[in-house]
């Protein structure tokens, strides 16, 4: 009977043995019991080493400690000189982690290996920035390390391109052929060429010996603002608001040209003289087919001069001669498409010209207007921008008829359903941006959001500071009036902060029981030196945390905060704070 009975405790024990320990999210209440001890230190908790460095990468290797782990997105590698270009980091695919505040994020448990494209073989530090947490709530500030990177003897050629981005160009040159300036000069154009031979090889050779030189023509422009881009290095400069803003202003130029409000092309002295060229050259000869080519890419069409000085600008920062010169090539071949199909006599396989040329024109118009907003997301606040592209879009939907109320016909009124939804867009991308959102992707964001660095919670209440010499001032204010204080640490970029913001300290038992406490709370989002300094003063690896201090302006260290805890758990951690104060 004795054994049945050990048995059946047995069995009933496994439930929540098992549960214990297959469930590895941190316990809420962990809170209650965590002390400093209990955590590492940041670079203890989350180990980074230089693997290799090779002419082509650079390969880092992080190792974070059993307990802790990585974000994904807060992985940031800058060169010291800022002159030293790096490429895009390949970071492994993470662990996804949903949270109700910052919503789905990419974690790292472990050892995560990083591969760094090489750009400039010249010798440079390199700084590395990661942040983490902890599982059982402690979130980390970002950290900084340094790492000395060695020269490779001579620079080796970078490839800034693949055959998608070729691709790519190719289907902007079509795309370019299709509009009201283009598309009507083809028969012309196949005329002047081709003088009457059309189909065949003849007729094959003859367009190809024009769209060949005009493609290289580009090819060349495309290189020499390669070259152009890597003197300047422009890559690099691209991050400053020097460079930017004149870039984003061009594009936005550009884009006024597509919309027909002036027209954008080469002088009259120089365009009246290629012309006389052009007038001169015979059709009907590869000879005279191939200067024609050569001609025309000087001569392009004011639906074509913008958007092709965009790629130019674009080529230009990319600082790469060999691949500028390849997309630019990619892009007169599309352009030169259309007009080998009608050598060929494929001219019946061609749209006609109407009206839907001229909303191809205005649509590069607006990619236009959606890259200069891209460039200047750089340097301007996430609001702002979250503004503009709302403008843009609610300019499109105008366009589309989204408030024009009467009897279309349907393809018409399929444009202005879709003319609707883009000012829907745009007014939630302006209430977002006033509401402090700053994704276009979910401009308004999560009823719980916070704007800013302002909390959502009974705001009236909480003093937010961020200085040590603001701590220092409200503590001793505290102290001189016999107030006691409540000290919340808190950072933007910390979940369990968010979790104690919300369901914690809004809590009616806990604000019930927080009456009469001065109520703190020290922003280290910045994580600067200042405040860095200050976490180590208290002990404290960083948020959230949560310290009493007594009308004698003395912390009760014994009931001091760290980590995640439950709003059950705090509310009795207040009630034997009160009876110490």
């Amino acid at each position: 009977m004795r054994r049945l009975l050990c048995l059946l405790l047995l069995v009933l024990a496994l439930p929540a043995t098992a549960a214990g320990l297959l469930d590895t999210r941190p316990s809420s209440t962990l809170g209650s019991t965590n002390n400093s001890a209990d955590f590492l230190p940041v670079r203890e908790a989350f180990q980074l080493s230089l693997v290799d460095s090779t002419a082509q990468s650079i390969k880092l290797r992080f190792v974070a400690t059993e307990g802790y782990y990585l974000y994904r997105h807060r992985f940031q590698f800058r060169a010291d000189p800022a002159e030293v270009t790096l490429g895009t980091a390949q970071l492994p695919k993470g662990e996804q982690k949903h949270d109700e505040y910052f919503g789905d994020v990419e974690v790292y448990h472990g050892i995560i290996e990083v591969q760094l494209p090489r750009t400039d073989q010249r010798a440079f530090t390199l700084a590395v920035t990661y942040q983490g947490c902890a599982d059982k709530g402690l979130c980390y500030p970002p950290e900084t390390e340094r790492l000395s990177i060695d020269g490779i003897g001579a620079p080796a050629p970078v490839q800034n391109w693949g055959w998608r981005e070729l691709a790519l160009f190719f289907l902007a040159g079509l795309g370019l052929t299709f509009t009201p300036c283009v598309l009507p000069m083809l028969p012309i154009l196949s005329g002047v060429v081709l003088r009457g031979q059309v189909g065949g090889l003849r007729g094959f050779n003859l367009s190809l010996a024009y769209v060949l030189p005009m493609a290289a023509c580009f090819a060349l422009l495309g290189a020499l603002m390669g070259l152009f881009g890597a003197q300047l290095n422009l890559q690099a400069r691209l991050q400053s608001a020097w460079v930017l803003v004149p870039f984003a202003t061009f594009f936005a130029v550009f884009a006024l040209a597509m919309f027909g409000v002036f027209e954008l092309k080469l002088p009259h002295a120089i365009s009246s003289r290629l012309d006389r060229i052009a007038g001169r050259t015979e059709g009907g000869s590869l000879w005279g087919a191939a200067v024609l080519g050569v001609v025309s890419s000087l001569l392009v069409s004011p639906c074509v001069s913008a958007p092709l000085a965009g790629a130019l600008l674009y080529i230009s920062a990319s600082g790469d001669a060999l691949g500028g010169g390849l997309k630019l090539f990619m892009l007169g071949l599309g352009m030169g498409a259309p007009l080998l199909l009608v050598a060929t006599g494929g001219a019946a396989w061609l749209p006609k010209s109407g009206p839907w040329l001229v909303y191809v024109k205005n649509a590069i118009g607006v990619l236009l207007l959606g890259l200069a907003i891209g460039l200047l997301s750089r340097v301007l606040p996430g609001q702002i921008t979250l503004l503009l592209i709302g403008l843009l879009a609610g300019g499109v939907g105008l366009f589309m008829g989204a408030l024009e109320f009467v009897y279309k016909p349907p393809r018409k009124r399929l444009g202005q359903l879709l003319g609707m939804f883009l000012l829907f867009y745009a007014l939630a991308c302006w209430f977002g941006a006033f509401s402090g959102q700053t994704d276009p992707l979910n401009p308004i964001g999560q009823s719980r959001a916070i704007a800013g660095n302002a909390p959502a919670q009974n705001t009236g209440a909480w003093q937010t500071i961020n200085t040590p010499s603001e701590l220092d001032r409200v503590l001793a204010d505290a102290q001189s009036s016999g107030t006691p204080l409540l000290l919340d640490w808190y950072a933007d970029w910390c979940i369990s902060c968010k979790v104690i913001e919300h369901e914690v300290l809004n809590d009616a038992k806990v604000m019930e029981r927080l009456q009469g406490y001065r109520l703190v709370r020290f922003d280290i989002t910045a994580s600067n030196a200042e405040q860095r300094a200050l976490l180590d003063r208290y002990k404290l690896f960083g948020p959230p945390a949560l310290m009493f201090f007594g009308k004698d302006g003395v912390e009760r260290a014994d009931v001091r905060v760290i980590g995640e805890i439950n709003a059950k758990d705090f509310a009795e951690r207040v009630a034997k704070a009160n009876d110490r104060i």
